[in-house]
């Protein structure tokens, strides 16, 4: 058996080179921040600034948004607000970021993830408008987009125009997977009704948000994006946005592999998926044999735990919220793991993480992914619909002639 799978490694070698890391010519595009300093500037001329950002705030040619708005002698940049992991991204999940003064600016650097999530009125009071730029990876559960909620709804709340500088959904903008959140589960990995893979820009989550809340909202789109750009073909540098998303590799694995909360089935390096009393093999079989698009499955056990290693051979293919429920379902059948679950107002994080109890019941039924897809088919479609609504981008490369604004009420 390991030397059928020696053989299957060496040959997931020679299939896996470019597709799989997105060598193939990019296209280059312009950010929200690029267009805001040049085409839409009478948008933040004459104003107090404040700016939601964090190390992943740059523009194309890779320069700050703090930089360019400092050093612009037409606006007053008042104050920062930090998400999770903190201005520069070096925080751990999940840990406490306190407010402090950055160092040469001296100008008050607000958390977002600290004593407070939404910016408070006093964070806002010297502030005329709000800007936010932030790069999220694609995935309901990165808190990123949480933040931009959340920032939405102080917005609104005190009376604050709020600007999105809208940045790429790294995994593009046609995947559109998993069960859609139910109102129960609403957490700050799960902020409105969205499935596991929205397939949205930050601007247009913003946009769809908004219908919502109300906010005095504009979005500066990109220019030359279209829907089927992954962040490979846009020609910007990752940053890594979080300690542990240093890379594309982990961006593409997120969703793929970070879907076990609770359950003995972690992932490692979002590459590598497992846990204790999974046959390797046997559990590689099973994926391989699903002809999921876009990736291969490698045994790989690490130690007492039984596992497979991602090697994702067409990043434009690759759905990595349908690959994380298989994932999760062979696992179960390999090694039927307890499934935790929510009583009463005591929601666990594996069903917030999923939006839904239904996936750990479906488990526990013996359910096949499959049939798992199929019980959630018809209000993912019903989503898909919805979000048609607030959709920027097209087939086409965008070329943005004016702001988007999102009516108030």
């Amino acid at each position: 058996m390991k030397k059928i799978w020696l053989l299957f490694m060496l040959t997931v070698l020679l299939v896996s080179g470019p597709a799989a890391v997105g060598q193939a010519e990019p296209a280059k595009i312009k950010l929200g921040s690029d267009l805001i300093t040049t085409q839409f500037h009478a948008l933040i001329q004459g104003k107090r600034v404040g700016l939601v950002t964090n190390q992943t705030g740059v523009n194309s040619n890779g320069v700050s948004t703090i930089t360019l708005l400092a050093q612009d002698k037409t606006l007053s940049l008042k104050a920062l607000y930090a998400p999770e992991h903190g201005i520069d991204g070096k925080a751990s999940a999940g840990a406490y970021v306190k407010s402090t003064i950055h160092p040469t600016l001296r100008i008050p650097i607000y958390s977002l993830y600290g004593e407070t999530r939404m910016p408070t009125a006093d964070m806002l009071k010297d502030i005329d408008v709000l800007l936010f730029d932030l790069q999220d990876i694609g995935s309901r559960t990165y808190t990123y987009m949480s933040t931009l909620n959340y920032c939405l709804k102080a917005a609104k709340a005190n009376n604050k125009p709020l600007i999105v500088l809208d940045r790429p959904n790294p995994v593009g903008g046609e995947i559109v997977e998993g069960p859609v959140l139910k109102d129960p589960y609403l957490s700050f990995v799960g902020v409105d009704n969205l499935p596991m893979a929205h397939g949205m820009t930050a601007g247009e989550l913003a946009l769809f948000f908004n219908r919502k809340i109300g906010a005095n909202l504009t979005v500066i789109p990109m220019a030359g994006y279209t829907r089927s750009m992954v962040y490979q073909d846009t020609g910007l540098t990752w940053i890594p946005s979080s300690p542990r998303i240093p890379d594309l590799d982990a961006v593409f694995g997120y969703m793929a592999t970070g879907i076990g909360e609770g359950t003995g089935i972690f992932q490692s390096d979002f590459r590598w998926i497992g846990g204790k009393g999974i046959d390797s093999y046997r559990y590689a079989t099973l994926l391989n044999a699903a002809n999921l698009p876009g990736v291969l499955f490698v045994p790989d056990p690490r130690g007492s735990n039984g596992g497979v290693k991602l090697v994702i051979t067409d990043v434009h293919a690759f759905n990595p919220a349908k690959t994380g429920l298989y994932a999760l379902a062979y696992a179960h059948t390999l090694t039927p793991f307890p499934v935790p679950k929510s009583t009463g107002k005591n929601i666990v994080m594996f069903d917030k993480i999923w939006g839904t109890n239904k996936i750990g019941e479906y488990l526990e039924k013996g359910y096949s992914p499959q049939q798992i897809e199929a019980e959630y088919a018809e209000e993912l479609a019903a989503f898909y619909v919805l979000r048609s609504q607030y959709l920027i981008y097209g087939d086409q490369p965008y070329q943005p002639t004016a702001p988007i604004t999102s009516p108030t009420r």
